[in-house]
């Protein structure tokens, strides 16, 4: 570990009282750098070092590309760090030290707080300044990136902090120097700045001379991926090193990261092969350890990697996430929902525990964190009426502002289960006013999922069929993948024939018959398949005969019949291959 001194900043001034001169020098040090700056205009491909004369240096913020001086210093201005000297006594009480550090930055809630505080230190280890720069970034950072850029990357602390790790990174220790990076990256830092060019250079030197650790090698990692992407060369490097270590020692975090790195960076790559199966194994016996991120990592990665075979670790971790409902964040809820789906599993007690939060957490939850609950219960055909009729509230509410594939996708469910909720007539009110607004927003297959699910509730849209039933409506279903398919054309037709049916005042457009099939496909039955054999069964068993009963039968309306029963005029039962002497079907 290093230690980091505040004091070595300061422009020296004879006589300050020491308890000012942090305060006096840092600001002079600011002051100094302010008189020599000139109004400029930067843009996005400035140049990132001015003349050397200026002696600054400039790091642009990644988003807003706000601009930090940091003054060069002279060798003799420039800052020390010192490394781990002293009897174990002093480094038992700076390990306490550290910890009264930490537990007074995690109670500070801005950045301002945070430099305030930092400003009260003459020396702090280099942990300790990146994790302020690592509370810095969860303080300051939300989804849209840095909330107060200059604030943040302006303030004489943060630069002092930056400068000394530019120049001295070739002594932090692995945990102060990959921690900084970390900080820095989520910063926003420029990635073509000299500071992050410095540190990543350190730790690419580390890396080549096998100084890191598992953990490590996981925070390296992390930085790379988002730093440079999957693309990065380094990223197969740490994967190659891990291989060497012992992963039945592994952390699940550490275990979550490799599997990361693994899914976005080197694939099912032969090589990796054998350390794939051996996490696998290793995961397995840490299953019910896992956090609710790292949960939903692990699975989103075994999705990714098709370990479709890996039967007992999906099953240990499917039943492992059920106690983490309530706790998943909406992305890590969708990977682990997304999982369900491709590994084809269905657990009941995790569909009594969204049945539990989701109607709760609807209010906050992001509408593509809805539509992925509603595509779990559509494709595994739960009808879960406290979801569903959440769901309907909330769409009723916030409609609106959905995109159009959300809208669908928030419809088409209720149509595939069959469901009217009970505010049913506020809910389609609501759908038709979005669709008389936004019907040319929608994409085509999307638009007609939609209107077919409707029909399956028995809400026909008329209003909306001339426009279907156009030349350039179909053109452009046509021309977007799948196409005019079987199920497409089935849709249309079934589509056409209902509103014909339910709805004889409807004098628009027709359908062309060159559109239409002539039988329905019945591979996506409306009857439970598990439910529909039971019946069988069961008539099999009443009837004692298979003659007696007809199944999926098609009728002369277009409709097809689950099962048909023929009666005489006494009601006597007739085989089905009897057309004579039929009273009763």
């Amino acid at each position: 570990m290093a230690l980091i001194s505040l004091k070595s900043f300061h422009f020296y001034s004879p006589g300050a009282p020491a308890s000012r001169r942090i305060l006096m020098t840092l600001s002079k040090s600011l002051s100094s750098v302010s008189e020599r700056r000139k109004p400029q205009s930067y843009s996005p491909a400035a140049v990132r070092v001015l003349c050397s004369k200026d002696k600054c240096r400039d790091v642009f913020c990644r988003k807003n590309h706000v601009q930090l001086r940091m003054q060069s210093l002279s060798v003799i201005e420039t800052m020390h760090l010192y490394g781990d000297t002293g009897s174990s006594a002093k480094a038992h009480e700076r390990w306490m030290d550290e910890q009264v550090f930490f537990r007074t930055l995690k109670s500070l809630c801005t950045s301002q707080e945070i430099f305030k505080f930092l400003r009260s230190l003459e020396v702090m280890s280099d942990i300790m300044a990146s994790g302020a720069l690592q509370r810095i970034s969860e303080v300051e950072v939300d989804d849209d990136g840095l909330k107060n850029p200059e604030d943040v990357l302006e303030n004489e602390v943060f630069r002092a902090l930056c400068f000394q790790l530019e120049f001295e990174s070739s002594k932090l220790s692995n945990t102060g120097l990959l921690n900084a990076l970390q900080a820095l990256i989520k910063l926003r830092v420029d990635p073509q700045s000299t500071l992050i060019a410095s540190l990543l250079s350190e730790s690419e030197e580390r890396l080549a001379n096998r100084k890191l650790t598992v953990d490590s090698l996981c925070s390296l990692g992390e930085s790379l991926l988002e730093l440079e992407g999957p693309s990065c060369a380094m990223l197969e490097q740490i994967v190659s090193h891990m291989q060497e270590k012992d992963i039945e020692n592994w952390s699940p975090r550490e275990m979550a990261m490799v599997y990361k790195i693994l899914q976005v960076a080197v694939g099912e790559r032969e090589q990796y092969r054998d350390l794939l199966n051996r996490m696998n194994s290793a995961t397995l016996t840490i299953a019910y350890q896992l956090s609710p991120k790292f949960t939903s990592v692990i699975l989103n990665s075994l999705v990714a990697l098709h370990q479709t075979h890996v039967v007992p670790l999906i099953l240990a971790l499917c039943k492992h996430s059920v106690k983490h409902v309530p706790y998943f964040t909406d992305d890590e809820l969708v990977s682990v929902l997304e999982a369900f789906l491709f590994f084809g599993h269905r657990e009941q007690i995790f569909t009594e525990a969204l049945e539990k939060h989701v109607p709760e957490s609807i209010p906050t939850m992001h509408p593509e964190t809805v539509s992925k609950v509603m595509q779990y219960c559509c494709q595994k055909k739960i009808l879960s009426k406290p979801i569903l009729d959440a769901v309907a509230e909330s769409f009723i509410s916030n409609a609106d502002s959905f995109t159009t594939d959300q809208i669908a996708e928030y419809i088409v469910p209720f149509g595939t289960l069959n469901y009217l909720p009970p505010n049913a007539s506020s809910l389609f009110r609501k759908l038709e006013a979005i669709l008389h607004t936004r019907f040319s927003q929608f994409q085509p297959h999307a638009l007609l999922n939609l209107l077919h699910s409707c029909v399956l509730i028995q809400r026909y849209p008329v209003n909306f069929l001339p426009k279907v039933f156009s030349p350039y409506f179909l053109q452009q279903l046509q021309a977007q993948p799948p196409g005019l398919d079987r199920v497409v054309a089935s849709q249309l037709t079934q589509l056409f024939l209902t509103v014909t049916l339910e709805c004889p005042f409807y004098e628009g457009p027709k359908l062309l018959p060159k559109y239409q099939v002539n039988a329905f496909l019945t591979t996506q039955s409306f009857l439970d398949v598990h439910l529909f054999k039971k019946v069988k069964s069961g008539l099999l068993y009443l009837l004692k005969k298979r003659i007696y009963f007809s199944s999926e039968v098609s009728t002369p309306y277009f409709y097809t019949v689950d099962i048909e029963i023929k009666l005489d005029e006494e009601g006597f039962m007739l085989p089905t291959t009897q057309c004579e002497e039929v009273h009763t079907r």
